[in-house]
């Protein structure tokens, strides 16, 4: 049986997922290295996260909310009746969960803020995953938005929603 090698941070030398793209603890970049090797040697280029500041966040969901609105009400006047009802009711999650799972990883007012939505390991998130932070955002919501509150002061600027879908919210790599 193949193994492969084991991630280590470069940074405060914990061992990760071998898929690991930033570490789980402290969030630098990690590579792959052989068991043993010293901390110090990483293999590639190496560098910390940048996670997403609370205004970053706001400012793109406010473009976020004026985008969604705009499509939803340029599509409820041309179709009257029940397709209005279920685009209203349905728009903004079935807009924000096919972003975010696309390549782009980012609604518009993300990308726009140039900030991208990953899971922990800093890789694309899936359609459902996507669809579980949606819906925990009215958790976040709903406890006096405290939830979305709490990104100004976790470690990883983590809204409550980031922590029930564990995700992350980073400055996009240019």
């Amino acid at each position: 049986m193949i193994q492969s090698p084991a991630m280590f941070c470069p940074n405060c030398g914990k061992e990760n997922d071998d898929r690991a793209i930033y570490c789980q603890t402290c969030g630098a970049a990690v590579a792959p290295k052989s068991p043993g090797s010293p901390v110090t040697a990483a293999v590639g280029p190496v560098g910390t996260v940048s996670y997403a500041g609370f205004g970053a966040r706001f400012l793109a969901m406010v473009i976020d909310a004026i985008v969604v609105s705009v499509g939803i009400g340029i599509i409820s006047t041309v179709s009257f009746g029940t397709a209005a009802v279920v685009l209203f009711f349905c728009g903004d999650w079935l807009y924000e969960a096919f972003m975010l799972s696309s390549d782009w990883q980012a609604t518009v007012g993300k990308r726009a803020m140039s900030i991208v939505v990953t899971d922990t390991n800093g890789g694309r998130i899936s359609f459902a995953r996507a669809t579980g932070r949606h819906f925990a955002k009215w958790i976040s919501g709903l406890i006096l938005f405290i939830g979305y509150i709490m990104a100004a002061f976790t470690e990883r600027k983590q809204a409550l929603h980031d922590m029930i879908a564990e995700t992350l919210v980073v400055n996009r790599v240019q």
